[in-house]
C-alpha cells in the first residue's frame, strides 16, 4: 500500500506533544520529507493488525518458543528510536529525523510514547515503538541487528496490548513483512470509527 498524494491532510505545524495527539486522535500522523514543510498523513486506506487475525508462520512459532532474546516494555524507548531511525537500503534514508527523535522522546516521557526491546543478553538486538492513542495504539517503527528479534518484539507487543483489552494495532501502511502477520487494509472512514470506538473504551495500555 503506497502512500499517494491525497493521503497527505495537513502541511506544516509543529511536534509539540500537544499537536501530536491531537492528530493522533483524528487519525493523522507525521511524515517528514527532505525538501517540504512537515506533511501530516491519514492514508484513505490504512493498515491495521487484528489480534484475532494474528499469523504466526511455522517457523516464527518454532523460534518463538526456542529463542533466548529477553524482551521488555520501555527499558530502552530512547535506543529504540535511535536505531529505528538508521538509514536503510535501498535509498539509505529515514523519515526518523533529529525533531521526530526528540518529540516522541518527549512523548515518552510524558508517558504516551512506548517501546518493546528485543536483548541478546545485555545488547539491544532489536525492537519497536509506537504511540498510545487513549487506549488504541499505533505502531511507528521497528528495527532488528539479528534475524527475528523485531518480529519477536512485535509479536510481544500484540501479546502485551492483548492482555490489557486491545484487539487492534494500527501499522499505518502496509509492507509484505505486516501482510504476513495478517495486517490488512481499510478504508479511512472505516478506521476512524474504529479508534473513536477504542479510544472510548479507556483502555489503560501501559500503566
Amino acid at each position: 500500500m503506497a502512500i499517494r498524494q491525497d493521503d497527505i491532510v495537513a502541511v506544516g505545524g509543529n511536534l509539540d506533544p500537544e499537536t501530536l495527539m491531537r492528530a493522533y486522535r483524528q487519525g493523522v500522523f507525521p511524515w517528514p520529507v527532505d525538501g517540504l514543510p512537515l506533511l501530516w498523513f491519514c492514508p484513505r486506506e490504512r493498515a491495521i493488525l487484528d489480534v484475532a487475525a494474528l499469523h504466526v508462520g511455522r517457523s516464527l512459532a518454532r523460534e518463538r518458543r526456542r529463542t533466548t532474546l529477553r524482551l521488555t516494555v520501555d527499558a530502552a524507548f530512547p535506543a529504540v528510536i535511535h536505531a529505528c531511525a538508521a538509514p536503510r537500503p535501498p535509498d539509505h534514508a529515514t523519515w526518523i529525523t533529529p525533531d521526530i527523535i526528540a518529540a516522541y522522546t518527549g512523548l515518552h516521557r510524558l508517558g504516551i510514547a512506548h517501546s518493546v526491546e528485543a536483548w541478546r543478553a545485555d545488547v539491544l538486538v532489536g525492537g519497536i515503538y509506537g504511540v498510545d492513542v487513549d487506549g488504541a495504539f499505533a505502531a511507528e517503527s521497528m528495527f532488528h541487528r539479528e534475524p527475528n528479534a523485531s518480529k519477536l518484539a512485535l509479536l510481544h507487543l500484540v501479546e502485551h496490548v492483548a492482555a490489557r483489552g486491545l484487539d487492534w494495532i494500527d501499522v499505518q501502511v502496509m509492507t509484505p513483512h505486516l501482510e504476513r502477520f495478517g495486517a490488512r487494509p481499510v478504508r479511512r472512514a472505516a478506521f476512524l470509527e474504529r479508534l473513536a470506538a477504542t479510544r472510548a473504551r479507556g483502555l489503560r495500555l501501559f500503566r
